[in-house]
């Protein structure tokens, strides 16, 4: 009885560690693609300098807090503070399309 429970219990650590390495690596790729996504746009000039460098210092400024957030927790993030990142990375997205589709060009 008692290996079951430890065995169980292990179990749920190595999910949980997993589960947590799995979300840090869908951030890291969401960084990673929003990056492609931005040079494209200088690259096809659909994005103008100024837009390319706003884009960038929100880029920065997650990218930032993610790192700051994983050093204060061991070097993961908490479920709220990954759903966070996730809005935030939501909210970049929108900015990088209507930034590439706005009809401005350099």
């Amino acid at each position: 009885m008692k290996r079951i429970v430890v065995s169980m219990m292990t179990g749920a650590l190595l999910l949980g560690g997993v589960s947590s390495v799995l979300a840090q690596n869908e951030i890291n790729e969401r960084q990673r693609n929003q990056q492609k996504r931005i040079g494209e746009g200088v690259e096809n000039g659909s994005l103008t300098p100024g837009e390319t460098a706003h884009l960038e210092k929100q880029e920065a400024a997650i990218h930032h807090e993610v790192k700051t957030e994983r050093q204060a927790n061991g070097g993961a993030l908490t479920a709220q503070e990954r759903r966070q990142v996730n809005r935030q990375q939501n909210r970049e997205s929108r900015r990088i399309y209507r930034d590439k589709h706005n009809g401005k060009t350099q």
